[in-house]
C-alpha cells in the first residue's frame, strides 16, 4: 500500500476535486481485503470521517459512494524550501551594488588586507 498515514490525498467527487484530507490512520477491517482509512478532512469545518475501502481505492483507484465516483490522490510531500538569495551588502560609500544580470558580488572590502 502506497499511501501511509500522515500523507495528505485530495478527495475527487464527479471527477472535481472537492477537498483536501489527512490519512490520520488505516486499520484492517474484519472483511479480508478491506481498510478501514480514518481521514482529516481539511474543508471547512475540518471533520474526521472514516471510509472502509479496498487497498486499491486508498491508492488511487475509481470507486463509487452513493452511486457517485470518488477517488484519493495522495499527494507528493513538499519539497524543501530554497534557501533565499543572500541580499548583497552595500558599498563602503554606502551605495548599492550594481547588479550586472546573474553574477555574484565580492565584497572586495572584506579580502583588503587590514593594517
Amino acid at each position: 500500500m502506497e499511501t501511509q498515514s500522515g500523507d495528505i490525498v485530495l478527495i475527487y467527487r464527479k471527477k472535481e476535486p472537492v477537498a483536501y484530507a489527512r490519512v490520520e490512520e488505516i486499520l484492517a477491517d474484519r472483511k479480508p481485503g478491506w481498510w478501514q482509512i480514518r481521514l482529516l478532512v481539511l474543508h471547512p469545518p475540518a471533520q474526521e470521517a472514516t471510509w472502509i475501502l479496498r487497498e486499491e481505492y486508498i491508492d488511487g483507484g475509481d470507486f463509487t459512494m452513493g452511486g457517485e465516483p470518488v477517488r484519493l490522490e495522495r499527494l507528493a510531500p513538499p519539497q524543501p524550501a530554497e534557501p533565499a538569495a543572500e541580499e548583497p551588502e552595500p558599498e563602503p560609500d554606502g551605495t548599492a551594488p550594481e547588479d550586472k544580470g546573474g553574477g555574484k558580488v565580492v565584497s572586495l572590502s572584506r579580502r583588503r588586507n587590514k593594517r
